[in-house]
């Protein structure tokens, strides 16, 4: 383990960010020396990231509490043909008009985490440059640096054709591009640092040979482990669907309760990668056993929500919360499902409205958990999947209460 002496690196070796690093002792004089600028890409595949995006978007907020200047590089060019990375088919391509507006909301998605004010964080689009990149020209000042040999090799395409998934020729050449993201930000920017997750390994490494092969320039690269749950499920992926950063998208409460329901042996590995929290009051947590290990769940479920949605979302569901849980009352903040009176008159399936209610992935998986016994109503068991659910289910305040299991709770009010 190298005895790194920048805070930066510190941070990142302490707090278990650290995966691969093109060259450790470069980099941390680098960063010694003070001005280090860093850059992750984000393509704009949805208007939102996931809790799947969170190490990346820590990392850049480790940096610039170290005094480092992040650089959010949003992907408006490179979305347009897709990261092969990881993937066993193309992505569906979006027009120009859906990546502005995706880019747009995910803006938002670095608020909390970042400070854009004057000489903070930079956001960048890649668009910038390489639509005006010209085919000729590209191949033969970028191409002719890399061999479709070396190319080959690289785990984005090696998995792809030994799955025998298509690789179209479009997504062959987002290598080459985002290689070329790094020479340009390195030109614009001074960008010494490039930081991603552990599948984008060989693009970093293509990044900073290109630099090195057309400008001379010495970059860096730092990936972190592929990060998954102790459950081995990957990471911001529930039954529900993602965990989203939005909250367009997800409830403050849904947020605050993904962190609050980490397997206990996340917790401390949580509390280092997303929250702000000091290592020592972190070992403390830690060290807590027993049913004292949901109070570390609660700081983590805390912190993590204040970070991304700010502190009165954060009290906002952590007291929904308490109150759902301990107090066992229908708490108002709990996520609510509309649904036109008329039909709700009629009455509506049971697994129908867990399914829509977003308390389970489909009918099917609605269908299973009520056979199991873990469908409620109003806190009372339900054994009859097709029970239908109507006026004479409403509580005093006029909303019923769905429960799957003990941990996921929403309410369906009729409008």
């Amino acid at each position: 383990m190298t005895a790194f002496r920048s805070d930066f690196l510190q941070t990142l070796q302490a707090r278990g960010y650290i995966h691969q690093c093109t060259d450790p002792e470069g980099l941390d004089a680098l960063a010694v020396a003070g001005g280090l600028t860093a850059y992750i890409g984000f393509d704009a595949t949805a208007d939102s990231l996931h809790v799947g995006h969170l190490v990346q978007i820590m990392m850049l907020r480790r940096l610039q509490q170290a005094g480092g200047r992040p650089i959010v590089l949003m992907g408006g060019g490179t979305t347009k043909i897709g990261d092969p990375s990881g993937k066993d088919e193309a992505r569906q391509l979006l027009d120009e008009a859906q990546i502005a507006a995706n880019i747009a909301a995910i803006r938002e998605n670095f608020e909390g985490f970042l400070d854009f004010g004057p000489d903070g964080a930079l956001q960048a689009d890649n668009a910038a440059w390489l639509d005006e990149l010209r085919y000729i020209p590209l191949l033969r000042d970028v191409g002719r640096h890399f061999t479709v040999n070396r190319m080959l090799t690289f785990d984005s395409v090696r998995l792809r054709l030994e799955r025998e998934q298509p690789l179209t020729f479009l997504e062959f050449n987002y290598m080459i591009l985002q290689a070329y993201d790094f020479l340009e930000l390195w030109r614009r920017f001074g960008c010494r640092l490039q930081m991603g997750g552990s599948d984008q390994w060989g693009n970093i490494v293509n990044g900073i040979e290109l630099a090195r092969r057309v400008e001379g320039a010495e970059l860096y690269g730092v990936t972190t482990p592929l990060l998954t749950t102790a459950s081995g499920q990957k990471m911001g992926k529930t039954a529900a669907g993602a965990v989203w950063l939005s909250p367009a998208r997800l409830s403050h409460y849904d947020y605050y309760q993904y962190w609050r329901n980490a397997d206990d042996a996340d917790v401390a590995r949580f509390l280092r990668l997303f929250t702000d929290l000091p290592l020592d009051e972190i070992a403390r947590l830690a060290a807590l056993a027993g049913r004292e290990i949901n109070e570390a769940k609660k700081v983590l479920a805390f912190e993590a929500t204040k970070l991304c949605r700010g502190r009165a979302a954060a009290e906002e569901a952590a007291e929904t919360a308490r109150v759902t849980f301990e107090e066992g009352a229908v708490a108002e903040h709990l996520p609510t499902l509309e649904v036109p009176r008329a039909r709700f008159e009629a009455g509506i399936p049971f697994y129908a409205l867990l399914a829509e209610a977003g308390l389970c992935a489909s009918n099917g998986e609605a269908r299973r958990l009520i056979k199991g016994g873990g469908g409620r109503v109003n806190d009372e068991r339900l054994e009859d999947e097709a029970a239908p659910i109507g006026p004479e289910r409403l509580l005093p305040d006029g909303v019923v209460k769905l429960s799957a299991g003990r941990k996921k709770h929403a309410l369906v009010k009729p409008v």
